[in-house]
């Protein structure tokens, strides 16, 4: 089978089929959950198409012949952080998977779920400064550091940092604004708080690359300023619709708990 350089630079197959197939896999188990809720209560329809965008934009990021830059170039791996890291996870959050899943598990298994959730390890994972932590600071040791380059010569390195993205992007966008239980979720204000710090902290780190003050990434320095560009503006962007989406969480949970609330 040939090979091809991916957005990181690496040799990669040049069939995207086993991950993007993948997807497809989690995307039918999702539609078979929400289609057997049909029965039961009924599932909103919002949330099966959320997730389903969030499938969608996950399989373009990692097939790079779909992207507008050529396999090898930094600019097309930025696109891939964007859509990998936050906007597929904000879709797949919104589709409240976990919800769905509790509801279409048999109840003794349903509390088993609701323990571990409610455990331990899993307040930690789910405190928001633990999720800001792994998102912005899994993005300052990439760029910062020599790990960058190093995926370019490394195949599970490479396919290592997009599960990182993909699940830390996931794990922040629960935090902050899934509809999904967590454990001890802080308030609306705080989530807000820390959502602002990512902000900073993002557009931060892409100012450094616009100007070059973040030396280990091997690329052409007009290359790096239009990755920094995407990563500046399309962030902005992406941290704006999860902002849309506590605020509007919050304003439903407030009509939910007003007297006469329907």
């Amino acid at each position: 089978m040939t090979a091809v350089l991916s957005a990181h630079g690496v040799a990669a197959d040049s069939s995207p089929m086993p991950p993007v197939l993948a997807v497809a896999v989690v995307a039918a188990g999702y539609l078979a959950l929400a289609a057997r809720q049909r029965t039961v209560r009924a599932w909103n329809p919002w949330r099966t198409g959320s997730f389903l965008a969030g499938c969608a934009l996950l399989a373009v990021a990692l097939v790079p012949r779909l992207l507008p830059y050529p396999d090898g170039d930094f600019r097309g791996h930025m696109l891939q952080h964007l859509l990998i890291g936050m906007f597929a996870p904000l879709g797949l959050v919104l589709g409240a998977p976990v919800t769905l899943v509790l509801r279409s598990l048999p109840r003794r298994h349903g509390r088993l779920l609701g323990r571990v959730l409610r455990s331990p390890p899993a307040h930690l994972v789910a405190h928001p400064v633990t999720a800001l932590a792994l998102n912005v600071g899994g993005l300052a040791v990439l760029y910062g550091t020599g790990l960058y380059a190093a995926t370019t010569h490394s195949k599970p390195l490479h396919y290592l940092v997009h599960l990182h993205f993909l699940a830390a992007g996931y794990l922040f966008a629960w935090v902050i604004a899934g509809p999904d239980p967590a454990p001890r979720r802080p308030s609306v204000p705080a989530r807000l708080v820390v959502l602002g710090v990512a902000i900073a902290v993002h557009a931060g780190l892409s100012q450094l690359l616009y100007a070059g003050a973040l030396a280990h990434v091997p690329a052409p320095p007009d290359h790096v300023r239009t990755a920094a560009e995407l990563m500046y503006y399309g962030g902005d962007f992406a941290e704006i619709l999860l902002a849309l989406a506590v605020i509007t969480t919050w304003r439903t949970h407030s009509a939910g708990r007003r007297p006469g609330a329907g």
